[in-house]
């Protein structure tokens, strides 16, 4: 394994550890904390989840860097695509969306859930998988 194909390796179960700690363990778990209001909770998401996309692109950059690199195999190529392009979506289509939304919670509106949230939630389910079929051809290739 060639130094570039190490450091994308790493880069994307980190990535993997970073998606699975935050959206599927500490984003359901905050909320059922004692006293957490969702005021309160919405604001812990927002500044974690603005810190885990900061985290997630520079993992992607590094990704994309160590590709043209090592020219990997057109598989690990299309499944890191995935995981990239499926952050870009998160980031231009549907995170705005959803800070809008929180905007208008924190500002004391009461407005409906958005559907948003669950294409949000899809969307992580998605890179996951992209993850982790990324991740083991870069260890097996």
């Amino acid at each position: 394994m060639g130094a570039a194909q190490a450091v994308a390796t790493a880069a994307v179960f980190v990535w993997l550890g970073m998606v699975l700690a935050i959206s599927f363990l500490e984003a359901p778990l905050k909320f059922r904390a004692p006293e957490v209001t969702l005021r309160i909770g919405l604001g812990i998401g927002r500044l974690v989840f603005r810190a885990l996309n900061v985290a997630e692109t520079v993992l992607a950059v590094v990704l994309v860097v160590a590709a043209v690199v090592a020219l990997p195999p057109v598989g690990m190529l299309t499944a890191g695509a995935v995981v990239v392009g499926t952050l870009a979506v998160q980031l231009v289509a549907v995170r705005p969306a959803l800070s809008r939304r929180s905007d208008r919670v924190l500002a004391g509106e009461d407005v409906p859930r958005s559907r948003n949230h669950y294409v949000y939630i899809a969307l992580e389910a998605v890179k996951v998988v992209a993850l982790i079929v990324t991740g083991v051809l870069l260890l097996t290739g």
